[in-house]
């Protein structure tokens, strides 16, 4: 049934076994939440099919309809590590005013890669160089593309760029070079923007293992990023990169850059166009930012998910007319921060009655990735994946999974949209951006949600009292589909009087008396 013949006999069992305690309790949920009657005239499936053909190609220019501030009175620093810690908007005012060049700023963020964090795959040098002065030379004719023009960043692993390896962290994959130039990669080229680095994704976009090593927390470097925009995160947390493109399926853009310490973006779904970019789920992969921008918007003429979604501006949001939620594991600094600053805090909840979340975006993440990785499983590479305990045993259970029951959990999917979209009654809400099940909400509804730093606290079982290294401390601002600019603009408003979001990781540099063993002693 399964034309599985190329399974070992232990890895059917282990099938057999993951079916009973994972795929069949979803199952039985799913069609008591959605089946119990006949005819589909209830319960849709979110997943619809779009009959147009592909639109016209569209031209790849930045959207310039946005009012950016200009930070007044910006100096050069004096010092090259102060100068990588700058905004993005402050490093284009040194390049308008002649203070730096993008070749000066691409070699300053070239010399800070090393071996500590294991954050990066690829540094390219000679591209960057290449890009760089195109910009420097456009710059000199007066000609000014965009806020990121001459602007270093990185790209998260999975994303193509021509002539380079990209290798989706995988040993599988490693040497591989794609004759693809990724949608997002052309939008960023058309801003001016220099690419420096391909930065680390987990293998095969799972968590922070990849063939390399395991990325590490600018913060605490004892612990991992996790997420598999592992790269993206720790890269610009510890300043090697101004900002940096991740992806999400599942949490891998929140919960990296929540343990990192990072402002992000997470935009709606469909915000990015995806194509060129190592797919796993058609209806669940995100395209997002650290350290936000709006170049990479528009239409991808490739990508049917991707949509021409009007941005609205930030800055012209009045934030007291908004009525905005927070859940109860909110954090309460960032709730009385914005009721100060006018806005109307309320408490909320986010209501629904579909109890196999998990399970839904388990089954759709699961089946849709083997989708994409069929020849993979059936050639027996899963054998030499970086961790057998994570796509491995997933991806084998998930050949046990029925196209009717696949099915049967979009239905559930949709209802939860449904529901969600019916209880939610405000601008926009504050929650925990880790906690498993708003992960999974999130990611199945395709909503925004921007990621700000809140605090600090000490790590556990510290070995010194003098030791550098801490724990971050992040909160979620959430707001309804195509609505990315009022969570930013409630982020500004509260990082407008905070500086968390300033903070400088100690990486290496730990204080006296702590010292982390078996980890390269230089950045």
């Amino acid at each position: 049934m399964l034309d599985s013949c190329f399974l070992s006999k232990n890895k059917m069992l282990e099938i057999e076994k993951g079916a009973n305690d994972f795929n069949i309790p979803i199952i039985r949920s799913n069609r008591k939440l959605v089946a119990t009657t006949d005819g589909g005239l209830q319960n849709p499936s979110c997943l619809v099919f779009n009959s147009a053909w592909k639109v016209q190609q569209l031209e790849n220019e930045p959207n310039n309809n946005l009012n950016y501030p200009s930070p007044a009175g910006v100096q050069r620093p004096k010092s090259d590590e102060d100068i990588t810690f700058m905004s993005i908007l402050e490093l284009g005012q040194l390049l308008k005013a002649n203070l730096v060049t993008s070749v000066e700023l691409t070699g300053i963020f070239l010399k800070r890669y090393g071996p500590i964090l294991e954050s990066v795959v690829t540094i390219t040098e000679e591209l960057a160089y290449e890009q760089a002065k195109e910009a420097d030379q456009l710059l000199a004719e007066g000609k000014y593309l965009s806020p990121l023009h001459g602007i270093p960043y990185g790209l998260k692993d999975i994303i193509a760029v021509p002539n380079h390896k990209t290798t989706w962290g995988s040993t599988s994959f490693k040497d591989q070079v794609l004759d693809i130039e990724a949608w997002v990669y052309t939008r960023l080229k058309s801003a001016g923007a220099v690419l420096v680095a391909k930065l680390v994704t987990g293998s095969l976009a799972y968590d922070d293992v990849w063939f390399g090593g395991r990325t590490r927390n600018p913060w605490n470097i004892e612990e991992y990023s996790t997420g598999s925009s592992a790269g993206p995160a720790s890269c610009t947390s510890a300043g090697l990169v101004p900002f940096a493109i991740g992806s999400e399926t599942t949490g891998s853009i929140t919960i990296p850059v929540s343990r990192c310490g990072v402002t992000a973006l997470r935009p709606t779904f469909g915000a990015v166009g995806r194509t060129g970019v190592m797919s796993l789920v058609e209806s669940l992969k995100f395209r997002g930012l650290c350290d936000c921008s709006d170049d990479i918007r528009g239409k991808d003429p490739d990508d049917v998910s991707s949509r021409d979604i009007p941005f609205g501006d930030p800055l012209s949001v009045d934030i007291t007319k908004l009525t905005v939620g927070y859940l109860e594991d909110a954090e309460m600094e960032v709730v009385h921060v914005l009721q100060s600053k006018g806005v109307n805090m309320v408490p909320f909840n986010l209501s629904y009655t579909v109890d196999s979340v998990q399970g839904i975006l388990n089954f759709t993440m699961d089946v849709e990735i083997l989708a994409h990785f069929d020849k993979w499983q059936r050639s027996n590479l899963d054998d030499e994946y970086e961790a057998q305990d994570q796509w491995p045993i997933e991806l084998r259970r998930a050949r046990a999974i029925s196209a009717v029951d696949y099915v049967q959990s979009q239905r559930a999917r949709g209802k939860l949209i449904q529901q969600v979209r019916e209880s939610f009654k405000v601008d926009a809400f504050i929650g925990n951006t880790t906690d498993w099940e708003k992960v999974c909400v999130g990611n199945l509804m395709g909503i925004p949600v921007v990621v700000v730093p809140t605090g600090f606290k000490k790590i556990s079982d510290a070995p010194s009292n003098d030791t550098r290294r801490r724990t971050t401390i992040t909160t979620g601002i959430y707001a309804p589909p195509d609505r990315d600019h009022v969570a930013l603009a409630l982020a500004m408003a509260y990082q407008s009087v905070t500086n968390h979001h300033k903070q400088r990781p100690p990486i290496d540099a730990l204080g006296p008396n702590d010292a982390i063993p078996d980890t390269p002693k230089s950045l």
